[in-house]
């Protein structure tokens, strides 16, 4: 299905192109600002490389690097000079783009946030992360859910970063709203690897959704990035997938309007449906009740673990952070 990377594009298909971009030094604005303009020209790289190409998708960390450095003079903001040149780009090559920021916060650390931009520079999804990769990342929390947005060729598409993919109540949710692809940026390291692989499939197969997965790639002299572009089928066969070559671009072409024919026609395993319809073979309609414990603690705001005192690592000081003094004051808008 994936017209061969997407030169042969089909009237209802949305190609997909997940690029591994080098993995950068970025210490000072202007290192900031060479990224930027590394960026913007491999938007130039993707329309020259794939004429047929919709969307062209740039890793978590594409702009900051693997440092974890939450120095203010390197922070970006959505209505700042690099997103600005973003826009530009989308504009000027006619392909929609999702960018990767670190963004500054007032009222605490940064957030790590992505965007989905239009073939016009247009902001068409704007996420923040939910789930930082603890004790690694130093992020706030995400407060603005897990938005769709409607994307190239009528289809329905989610974004998520990273370690965000290792739940998957995430891409249930991404599902849940509508998602028919769902992209993950990344920025994992080798040892990551095979649990990368798996749960974009399952995250795929357990809700009929195609998945769009890539990581930074190449080394910082510090770090490995392991690339790795991977794009999913909603059954979970892979369609395209990438090594470790920095700056290569993973081309497929993807049907959405599969996938919505799949989850109105499939009777066994349409797992998105049957969720919410438990044993709908014995009782009208399917059990439509929440048993799942770890959900209504959650929603209570008691979630604990049986084990939970047991566990050893809770805060960040074991990479270097101090502990927090402050405590999360919900999902408000930032």
């Amino acid at each position: 299905m994936s017209g061969l990377g997407g030169l042969n594009k089909s009237p209802d298909g949305v190609v997909l192109g997940m690029t591994q971009l080098q993995l950068p030094v970025v210490e000072t604005p202007d290192d900031l600002a060479a990224q930027t303009d590394k960026i913007v020209g491999m938007v130039g790289k993707a329309r020259r490389n794939m004429p047929t190409m919709d969307l062209v998708v740039f890793p978590e960390y594409a702009l900051h690097g693997l440092s974890m450095d939450t120095n203010p003079e390197i922070m970006c903001s959505m209505d700042g000079p690099e997103m600005a040149a973003f826009s530009a780009a989308c504009r000027d090559n006619e392909i929609w783009g999702c960018f990767s920021i670190m963004e500054a916060n007032p009222d605490g650390n940064p957030y790590n946030s992505g965007v989905i931009l239009d073939d016009t520079g247009e902001l068409r999804l704007y996420y923040r992360k939910l789930h930082p990769w603890v004790p690694v990342e130093p992020w706030e929390p995400g407060n603005l859910g897990i938005p769709v947005c409607e994307g190239p060729n009528g289809s329905t598409i989610a974004l998520i970063i990273c370690h965000d993919g290792m739940f998957p109540e995430m891409a249930r949710e991404s599902a849940y709203k509508g998602a028919e692809i769902m992209l993950r940026t990344a920025g994992y390291t080798a040892p990551i690897r095979e649990a990368w692989r798996f749960t974009n499939q399952s995250n795929a197969f357990c809700n009929l959704m195609v998945t769009a997965s890539v990581c930074m790639a190449g080394t910082d002299g510090s770090f490995n990035s392991m690339g790795e572009g991977m794009i999913c089928n909603f059954d979970g066969t892979v369609l395209a997938q990438g090594n470790g070559t920095p700056d290569e671009i993973i081309t497929a072409e993807v049907r959405p309007d599969l996938v919505r024919e799949a989850r109105r026609h499939w009777s066994v395993e349409n797992n998105i449906y049957q969720f919410g319809h438990r044993g709908y073979v014995a009782v009208h309609g399917g059990a439509q009740d929440c048993p799942y414990t770890y959900m209504t603690d959650l929603a209570a705001g008691e979630y604990r673990l049986p084990w939970e005192d047991e566990v050893l690592v809770t805060d960040g000081t074991s990479c270097g952070f101090p502990i927090p003094n402050r405590k999360y004051e919900g999902a408000a808008n930032g």
